[in-house]
């Protein structure tokens, strides 16, 4: 075991990743609030809470209750499964290029489909699947472009970086 394994108390560690993955599933109580006889006001309130409050004040009390040396063992081994995992750094042209389309496809399809919903008749009866599809697919082609297309996604968001340069 190394030095800061041992420095970690394992029922407080435990207790933090309960913590934290009870409080990411809070956004799946939403339908349930959504299906209440409550008004919508308070249907809103709830949602809202259920939806960005719990999820952020779980992980903050998780890493009270973990402690420092607890949260940075998390961090460590969770790194280290998708470092082991993720997507490799650089990928074929053909992959690049399979990747970007599968990216573009659902901000296309985002951007048209109000224009055009009323044309689609079984749109209506399946909005949320196609909805979640494209989610899914979009997370699968960050996967698929690798990691030197999130390092370039990532230098969209800082206002003077050069994208070759190290930050």
């Amino acid at each position: 075991m190394e030095e800061t394994e041992k420095n970690i108390p394992s029922n407080r560690l435990i207790a933090g990743v309960i913590v934290f993955v009870v409080g990411q599933m809070s956004p799946l109580l939403i339908p349930l609030v959504l299906s209440s006889d409550l008004g919508s006001g308070i249907k809103t309130v709830l949602s809202g809470i259920l939806m960005i409050g719990i999820p952020e004040l779980a992980i903050m009390l998780s890493v009270i209750i973990m402690g420092k040396a607890g949260f940075a063992f998390l961090k460590s081994k969770i790194g280290y499964f998708f470092k082991q995992y993720g997507p490799p750094d650089t990928v074929s042209k053909t992959r690049y290029t399979i990747g970007l389309i599968m990216f573009i496809i659902p901000f296309t399809v985002a951007w048209l489909l109000p224009y055009f919903e009323h044309l689609i008749p079984w749109y209506e009866a399946y909005h949320l699947w196609i909805n979640i599809s494209g989610d899914v697919l979009l997370v699968i082609s960050l996967f698929v472009l690798g990691g030197d297309f999130w390092e370039k996604l990532r230098s969209l968001f800082i206002y003077n970086q050069n994208p070759n340069s190290e930050s």
